[in-house]
């Protein structure tokens, strides 16, 4: 089998997993891990080699900036400490761990290719678990962090990565650099990914071409990304800075045509690089297997299974000493209104939240081959492979019956502000009315739908549950939508109209049902 079918054959499994991971209730990272790994073992299986600047810039630009696009500065300030233990102090602590088992486990292995080696698998891939988390309704207060978590630890882990990867390959490093490298990497990063966002919100202003608008989203992730690398700035640190400017500053004003069409296709992209990505490491896998030899099994199986026990057991320790500190402290000093003290409930959840994924795979993937390879490429990719393959599975498949153990649930703090984003919009959709002293029929029927939307607001139901009845105003305005749309399919069918005006009528419809409020929610 070519290596074009084989993709095209994932993608599809991907897809498919994708559906099954919503119903099972574990990251669809989870079963590609599984499928990568049954890809290593196929017979015939392409060998497959990719540039290692390459490897970075395609699978971790793109899914950076789709989080951090969604990141909340408001929220990363309030629970900066803890954002800031995980994504830094965390990833020094599990490099220097990793680094020291692997150096125990593999002869001969050098402290930079070791530490190599735990840069690699330092960072978390938050998404996997909010991706569960967010059906399961968590405290807020959890997701805010872990995302925080994933947006930042990836700097702090490649710039060692860097490091340990240019004195693993040259035998030279410099250890009075780091520091100042460090703070000219990630300020500079700060202050380009700033001016790139300024830059590509007056450049794009003017485009109303939704294809083209989308390709030029993509194109400037990547601009960004390869810039910044090579002004030896922080990339991850200049993506994510980029990405959150822009949302502050587009977001909320951006026509609702172009943001459907860029929401739907930067998910279907996320989706086809976790594919990828899993592909592309299986298909390395196959050929380490062809070449490890009798008595490497050992080593490599010893060096694997340690190293994942070992970010495990980091994060766990990690995550509860932190807890109990932060408890410690806030008890014994003044108290401050509104503070939320970290629970061992929460403690727990949080260091089981450790799943690896894409970054792990594309920076293992990035590690130089061919004529000059990696010193000890081999064992680093297949443990790498080892702790992606059984974080996900292991924490994946466990994550939602450890949570309902743990009895956590959701502190409605989003509701809460969802619920005064309703009212006070109502209320500034009424005064603009009112305002203009428009007297017709119409402007009589939205000033009474906008009246409903406020009295519900203001008058919800008695503890706080939302609107389920059927006379409530979500529920009317999709039971309308629904018999509009049979009527239009309808009408197409008996040819009454063509289809010219029935994709036309489909999209007015398709923005009037995003209009309404979520407010029908399922029960569990």
């Amino acid at each position: 089998m070519g290596l074009f079918e084989l993709v095209i054959l994932l993608l599809f499994a991907g897809a498919v997993f994708a559906l099954w991971s919503d119903r099972l209730g574990v990251p669809y990272p989870a079963l590609l891990a599984l499928v990568g790994t049954l890809l290593a073992l196929i017979p015939g299986a392409p060998t497959v080699t990719l540039d290692p600047e390459l490897a970075l810039a395609l699978f971790v630009a793109p899914t950076l900036l789709d989080a951090a696009y969604d990141a909340s500065p408001r929220d990363l300030r309030r629970h900066l400490w803890s954002v800031v233990g995980l994504a830094v102090i965390l990833v020094l602590l599990t490099v220097a761990a990793v680094g020291w088992i692997a150096r125990a486990a593999v002869p001969g292995m050098t402290w930079a290719a070791a530490f190599a080696l735990g840069a690699i698998v330092a960072p978390p891939d938050a998404s996997a678990a909010t991706a569960v988390l967010r059906k399961l309704r968590p405290p807020h207060r959890l997701l805010v962090i872990l995302e925080g978590e994933s947006l930042f630890n990836d700097a702090t882990s490649l710039l060692i990565y860097r490091l340990a990867v240019g004195a693993a390959m040259t035998g030279v490093f410099s250890g009075w650099s780091v520091l100042p490298r460090l703070l000219l990497t990630c300020g500079g990063g700060i202050v380009l990914g700033w001016f790139l966002a300024r830059l590509f919100i007056r450049f794009t202003a003017r485009v109303t071409d939704i294809p083209v608008s989308v390709l030029f989203q993509f194109i400037s992730t990547f601009a960004v990304w390869m810039l910044a690398d090579r002004l030896g700035l922080s990339a991850i640190i200049t993506m994510v800075t980029y990405a959150m400017t822009i949302a502050q500053r587009v977001g909320g004003r951006m026509n609702p045509r172009h943001r459907i069409a860029s929401y739907a296709v930067w998910d279907v992209a996320v989706l086809v690089l976790n594919v990828l990505a899993f592909v592309l490491i299986g298909l390395q896998l196959r050929g380490i297997l062809a070449r490890v030899q009798g008595g490497e099994w050992r080593m490599f199986v010893m060096c694997a299974g340690a190293v994942c026990a070992t970010v495990i057991a980091v994060r766990i320790g990690w995550v509860m000493t932190y807890g109990a500190a932060v408890r410690w402290i806030r008890r014994r000093g003044p108290a401050s209104p509104g503070q939320q003290l970290p629970t061992i409930g929460s403690g727990l959840l949080a260091s089981w939240c450790g799943m690896r994924g894409i970054v792990t795979l594309a920076a293992a993937l990035a590690l130089p081959d061919g004529p000059t390879p990696f010193p000890h490429r081999d064992v680093i990719v297949f443990s790498a492979f080892c702790v992606v393959l059984s974080t996900l599975v292991l924490q994946g498949l466990t994550l939602r019956p450890l949570m309902q153990w743990l009895g956590l649930h959701d502190d409605g703090t989003v509701e809460r502000e969802i619920a005064l984003g309703r009212a006070e919009t109502s209320r500034a959709a009424l005064r603009a009315l009112d305002d203009k002293g428009v007297k017709s029929p119409s402007a009589d029927i939205l000033r009474g739908e906008y009246r409903a939307r406020l009295r519900i607001e203001e008058s919800p139901p008695e503890g706080g549950a939302a609107v389920q009845a059927d006379g409530s105003l979500a529920t009317l305005q999709r039971k309308a939508v629904a018999a509009q749309r049979d009527a239009l399919t309808d009408l197409r069918a008996r040819q009454v109209i063509g289809d010219d005006a029935f994709h036309v009528l489909e999209e007015e419809l398709d923005l009037l049902e995003l209009t309404a409020d979520a407010r029908v929610r399922p029960t569990f």
